[in-house]
């Protein structure tokens, strides 16, 4: 199976390659943006690296366009979210081609849900929260992951 993991440079992608011993075997690719804190830790997976929009509609058109050249290249079967701006424009895309979603919302959002979170919820297959206070402000279909993940 072919992954796409889209997340914010930082500490969503520390999260998000907590994830990366659950999924050898497949086939797993990075979407993220240029940053001094990304160091060696994604060495020897495939990255596409856009703009940081860091809220700006110029830029977060950026992102689209860089997001549409990404999945049309690698075509995902999976895409997993682990926020921020940066995930949004492909998991959208990957959406409207068929194809499956994982948000897992940042461990900081302890009571409120985030933008990126809000946005993906309607689309995701899979939307996990850090915690149990979470449930509460989304619908049914967040399940409590913990921390651990």
């Amino acid at each position: 199976m072919k992954i796409c993991i889209a997340s914010s440079a930082g500490g969503h992608l520390s999260e998000s390659l907590k994830l990366l011993p659950i999924l050898k075997g497949h086939n797993v690719f990075f979407f993220t943006f240029h940053s001094k804190h990304i160091g060696n830790s994604i060495l020897g997976h495939k990255v596409y690296y856009t703009v940081d929009p860091k809220r700006n509609i110029i830029k977060f058109f950026n992102v689209f366009s860089d997001s549409f050249k990404v999945f049309g290249r690698e075509n995902p079967d999976l895409i997993i979210s682990t926020g921020a701006n940066v995930a949004v424009p492909i998991s959208l895309i990957g959406k409207c081609n068929g194809k499956k979603l994982i948000h897992i919302e940042c461990g900081a959002q302890v009571n409120t849900p985030s933008l990126t979170g809000r946005v993906l919820y309607p689309f995701a297959d899979l939307f996990i929260v850090r915690w149990r206070a979470l449930l509460q402000k989304y619908g049914k279909k967040a399940i409590y992951g913990g921390l651990s993940i």
